[in-house]
């Protein structure tokens, strides 16, 4: 039984494209949580050794290998900066932030170059504005999403990621050109639609709806460098962001899981790049945010 469990845990793990999404996305689902197969793994091993069962730990080897080759890459420790790297700051600032004024202050500590801010509600605004602007006197807000920089911002654009079902206001996304001493990047700040998770599974139809229009926007960028920085409300392994990360790398290093930010079980917050590689991401101490803030250094290719 053990041996066979090892199996089954192996086989999800190289072959997790393969479980089907319809009709309730439990392809998805397992995608979404698909590094957590590790305790399995380790509960797997546990048991094995209490049985004493050699046939069990043989077995145990398909999983371990699997999960290393899918993983292993994110516990390396964080490479030397470069010469042209950039560091960039996502968070998902909440809507429900008690303390906008602290949460603005330990981003800036962080001392990045980009920060790009999601949820941000009218009342919240003039604080964040009023607490980066020393630091970042440079940023556009296109209705909730808001990139800050060190570097000028020019042709600042509305994103258009709205999910054809939905019929009330809704902007949560922007593009804006920096202007760096390296070169000119196309940063993008996006925040797609929540999912849900029920008996049914999992009810993503919006959010991997809005991520194909964000990744059509991306392919058609003109520009030779891009940053993503977003509450993607998706992992990288979830197929719902395949428009994405088919085109755009993602962290070589780190799991900064960062929701919720209580427990975190998973990184839905994302830092991505075209023309750049994202090396070690990690976690910020939290705010008064469901979400934890993400910090990744690009190197510029």
């Amino acid at each position: 039984m053990l041996a066979a469990l090892a199996a089954l845990t192996s086989l999800l793990l190289a072959f997790h494209r393969l479980v089907p999404n319809t009709p309730r996305r439990l392809g998805s689902l397992l995608e979404s949580f698909l590094p957590w197969s590790g305790l399995v793994i380790m509960v797997l091993l546990g048991l094995a050794l209490l049985r004493r069962s050699a046939v069990a730990l043989v077995a145990l080897l398909l999983p371990v290998a699997a999960w290393t080759y899918l993983f292993g890459g994110l516990l390396l420790p964080k490479a030397k900066p470069g010469a042209h790297d950039m560091v960039v700051v996502q968070h998902n600032v909440s809507d429900e932030n008690t303390d906008p004024a602290g949460t603005a202050r330990s981003l800036a500590e962080a001392e990045p170059d980009l920060i790009g801010l999601e949820e941000l509600v009218p009342a919240a605004l003039p604080v964040y504005e009023r607490i980066l602007a020393p630091r970042y006197p440079y940023h556009a807000v296109v209705g909730t999403v808001g990139l800050w920089s060190k570097h000028p911002l020019t042709d600042v654009q509305k994103l258009d990621i709205k999910p054809a079902g939905i019929t009330e206001p809704w902007s949560r996304g922007l593009r804006a050109v920096a202007r760096t001493q390296h070169r000119e990047i196309a940063v993008y700040v996006a925040h797609l639609p929540s999912v849900r998770i029920h008996t049914a599974g999992l009810a993503s139809s919006w959010r991997d709806e809005s991520a194909g229009l964000l990744g059509k926007a991306v392919a058609a960028e003109k520009l030779h460098t891009v940053i993503l920085l977003g509450d993607l409300n998706s992992t990288v392994d979830d197929r719902g962001l395949t428009p994405l990360t088919s085109q755009m790398n993602v962290p070589a290093r780190g799991f900064a899981f960062s929701f919720p930010a209580s427990f975190p079980l998973a990184r839905i917050d994302q830092i991505m790049a075209r023309s750049a590689t994202v090396g070690h991401i990690r976690s910020l101490p939290p705010t008064c945010s469901d979400h934890l803030p993400l910090i990744a250094r690009l190197t510029l290719d």
